[in-house]
Formats: structure tokens, sequence, C-alpha cells
């Protein structure tokens, strides 16, 4: 791109039969841009650079002369970086794949950056990205899932005019597009499951308060509690880390209980739960059901083969997709959060409550 043109004028949508349609006049000016948005072609060229140094409104003001105008950023080559908290957990990996084949078409390439969420490698890595002509960047349960977060690295983003959006939480600030599963429909699903069984003492181990997908399958397994007529379920729900050992510390207090099933916000919690309720000489299910959360095909291969209310990996992957390549093309999209359905699969490891 060089500063004498911007972009080529959008065509006429008009072609008289026989004749070929002509291509347009001209190309736009970084002068024609600067008039319309009332600022200086440098201004204008610091923009299409996202350069530092232009104030949040000089910028927006660029960037709408930009769309009136029809300007599009080219694709080709450029990078997505991915802020995602580790590939450990199976479910990331499956995000970061499928967005990748998502991206893909589109010109773009997936970078990942593995983050402690909020913390300081977060923003380094936008620093370090953010002037090699980076496309745009995913929060995926990065800092946009914590409440209270440093989300300096959102702030960065915004000052250069790069667009970013959020997987499974927005940020309190700042109005970019979040595409999550519906947590509280989930927990729904495994309730709604567990109770059809006979369970009524249904406990859960949940995530760390303040994490916004944890908070909000508590509220949903709550919701879907008192729907169905159970009192003091809240006595019920026990916090900790998304771990196994997180799930076996949670499920000792729930057995201490009596409960007779546990819904896990994670599947590594369901799988503590699962040593904690063998460890006591317990069977799963027979004495006592678990339901995971995320789904991975390796739940086929537990023991014993874990129920898990899985995430629509493919469905967030391609809106993100979508949504992205509109970003980039200097387009309006909505900022609004987009909720995709999760799904229950059963397996082995819910059956009807036990009798006496």
């Amino acid at each position: 791109m060089t500063d004498a043109s911007v972009s080529k004028l959008p065509e006429s949508s008009t072609q008289r039969p026989g004749k070929k349609t002509r291509s347009p006049a001209g190309s736009a000016k970084l002068s024609e841009v600067a008039a319309l948005a009332g600022v200086s072609e440098a201004t204008v060229s610091r923009v299409l650079n996202r350069k530092y140094g232009v104030s949040p409104t000089t910028r927006e003001q660029v960037e709408e002369a930009l769309r009136q105008i029809g300007y599009e950023r080219p694709r080709k080559g450029e990078i997505v970086l991915i802020l995602v908290p580790g590939l450990k957990t199976p479910i990331f990996g499956e995000f970061c794949n499928a967005i990748e084949a998502d991206l893909s078409p589109h010109g773009l390439r997936a970078v990942i950056g593995p983050v402690l969420p909020g913390s300081v490698y977060e923003r380094d890595y936008v620093e370090a990205f953010v002037d090699t002509g980076i496309a745009a960047a995913i929060f995926l349960s990065s800092s946009n899932t914590l409440q209270n977060a440093d989300d300096s690295a959102r702030a960065l983003l915004e000052s250069r005019g790069v667009p970013y959006l959020c997987i499974n939480g927005g940020f309190a600030e700042g109005e970019s597009p979040v595409i999550s599963t519906d947590d509280w429909r989930a927990a729904e699903l495994a309730v709604e499951h567990l109770y059809d069984l006979g369970h009524r003492r249904i406990g859960m181990c949940a995530g760390p308060l303040g994490n916004i997908p944890a908070d909000r399958r508590v509220e949903g397994f709550l919701n879907a509690m008192d729907a169905r007529g159970i009192e003091d379920a809240e006595d019920l729900v026990v916090r900790h880390h998304f771990s196994i050992d997180g799930g076996r510390y949670a499920a000792d207090a729930l057995l201490d209980l009596d409960v007779t099933a546990i819904v896990a916000s994670s599947d590594e919690m369901a799988l503590g739960a699962i040593r904690a309720t063998k460890r006591r000489g317990l069977r799963v299910p027979e004495d006592v059901s678990v339901i995971g959360y995320n789904d991975s095909y390796i739940l086929e291969f537990t023991d014993p083969p874990l129920t898990s209310v899985s995430q629509p990996v493919e469905h967030i992957s391609q809106a993100c997709a979508r949504t992205l390549v509109t970003m980039i093309q200097n387009r309006p999209v909505r900022t609004d959060e987009m909720l995709m359905e999760p799904a229950l699969h059963t397996r082995n490891s819910t059956a009807p409550v036990r009798t006496a």
C-alpha cells in the first residue's frame, strides 16, 4: 500500500448488454479521505498503518471516512492473534484448530498466544504483534472472562484501531463482538438430565468466583433447581479451580452433604469428582452420577466414559471467522453477545438415582 492510493472506488453494479464493465475512473486519494474526515493526510496514513499518536475520536472519524469510500484493508497473509490460557486443556486446542481452519480461506493465519489471563504476558503478546501488521485479535477465555481483570491488552488494541472479538465473555469496557456458549442453558441441560433420572440431591463443582462462564453456569444451575422446586440448592454449590484437584476437593465437600449426583463446570473437575467418589468406596454411576462440561473425544475412554455438555466449537468458530472478516473489511458488525446452543452427550457416568 502506498500513501498515494487508498482503495479503488467501487464499480457500478449496472452493465450494458454486450459491453464490459468499465474500470473505476480512479483511486481514492489520501487527500480525499483526509478532506472527508477533516484531518491531515499524515493522520490518515497513521490510521491506515495503525500507528500511535491518533486519538480514538480522530481514528473513528478516519475509519468512518474510509467506510464511506468503500475501503477494505487487504487481508491476504495477515495474522490473527488468539490469546488463550494455554493448550493443556483440550477444549482450547479444539477451538484454536477450528478457528484456524475457518480463517484460512480468507487469507488469514492464526498465531496462538498462551497467556495467564489478565496478566502482563497478555499485553506483551499484543505489543509484540501489533506493529507487525496484525489483522485482528481474539480473546478466547482470556482476560475477557474475568471480572476486574487488567484489560490493558484490550485498551491497546482499541488505541491502535485493531479489531478484536471475545469468546465466552466480554469486557465491561469496549464494544467488541462477543460469541459465547449459552452457559445458562448448559447447566439447565445437566440438571434436567439428572432430574429425569430421579436425582434430587444434585451438587455442583463450580469454577472460581468472578469467572464469567463459571458464574453463568452457577446461575443456570440454581435457576434449573429452583424451577423444579428443589430448595436450598445454593448450599450444594462448591467453588474451586478448573482442574482435577479442584474437582476432587469440591466433590469431597459435596459427598459430605450426601449428594447423589454432581454437575461439574469442566471435564477436568468432573474427572476429579469421579476420583473423589471412588476413593470413598463409592461407584460411578451406581452410587453417584457425574456430568462434565466441554466434551472431548477422550471422554469415550475414561472409566467410566463421561457424560458431558459440549460447547458448539464449530458454530462459534464459523461465527468468529465471519465476524472478524467483516470487521477487517471495515464494515459494521453487531456488538451484542451471540449465544450458541450447547448439547448434552450422554455416556456411562450417569444413571438412575440409587435406591435405599
